[in-house]
């Protein structure tokens, strides 16, 4: 069994390959923000509007192995349910005070809106606001001469009762929100969001030292967002390929910002095959 020193986990990123149902072994805190990014469903159809359909880009060369093909394979075993039962223990209790209660915000696809707000309702998340993410570009290329190409994507802000915690800094902030290609970020995983576009939501939603939890990491963005921000993080990606290209990644966006140095630990349960990564704030804690 695998344990990790609990007096230090308010100082350390956490990045774990395994299934965020599993979160009790870890004794990871509440978070203030659960960001998720979940599986849109899209099937076989995956790749159907984007040049990685065909070889190079271009149908003249035949199809490519990503033709026909799913995002993930882990896709079709995503229990809305059980997902939406996590994110409603781990956010933390409704305060008493104003402008402190926690939120989620959820990527998902225009169609699963309203699904999510019923079901996020059952776990007692009975209030939402719409997003949409409007982009300056669009990966339907293959569409283009066709027919309007789509540039935007949704979300959902999920709270309980009281209005989440909310930093605009005297501006008014839209539920339209622009966001910018990012061409400095590595391209680790195919739904990967903007660092931009994180930070931005982070920064309105959270304080410097606020827990963020993301149950499905994929590239890690979040976790990198959130380290830029001076935030806590904590994340879940079950797909051991992309577990270790965002751990390599949130290394070195740690090194390059030199402020938790280079200390990084991957351990391996080895009864259940669990690995952890933790990222030391370079005070000399232990596991």
């Amino acid at each position: 069994m695998l344990f990790i020193n609990r007096r230090w986990r308010t100082e350390k990123i956490l990045l774990i390959n395994d299934h965020y149902q599993n979160y009790k072994v870890y004794h990871i805190p509440k978070a203030q923000l659960v960001i998720a990014d979940v599986p849109y469903n899209v099937g076989k159809n995956a790749y159907g509007s984007n040049p990685s359909w065909y070889v190079g880009g271009d149908n003249k060369q035949g199809e490519s192995k990503l033709a026909n093909t799913e995002f993930f394979d882990t896709d079709k075993n995503f229990k809305p349910a059980e997902f939406m039962h996590f994110c409603s223990k781990m956010m933390i209790k409704e305060p008493k005070q104003r402008n402190k209660a926690p939120c989620m915000i959820l990527f998902c696809a225009y169609e699963q809106q309203w699904y999510f707000i019923e079901l996020a309702r059952k776990y007692g998340i009975m209030n939402y606001q719409n997003l949409v993410f409007r982009k300056n570009f669009s990966a339907q290329v293959l569409k283009a001469n066709m027919r309007i190409v789509g540039n935007a994507e949704y979300g959902l802000i999920l709270y309980r009762d009281k209005l989440p915690k909310f930093k605009n800094n005297g501006k008014m902030i839209f539920n339209i929100i622009e966001v910018e290609r990012d061409t400095e970020s590595p391209k680790i995983h195919p739904t990967q969001k903007s660092i931009k576009l994180l930070t931005k939501l982070i920064s309105i939603f959270t304080d410097e030292g606020d827990v963020i939890i993301d149950p499905v990491a994929g590239s890690g963005s979040t976790l990198v967002a959130a380290h830029k921000m001076g935030r806590k993080a904590y994340g879940f990606e079950i797909k051991k390929d992309f577990f270790k290209k965002a751990t390599e990644w949130i290394e070195e966006s740690q090194q390059q910002q030199d402020l938790f140095g280079s200390n990084l630990w991957s351990l391996q349960n080895s009864n259940q095959h669990q690995q952890v990564t933790l990222f030391d704030s370079g005070n000399g804690s232990k596991i």
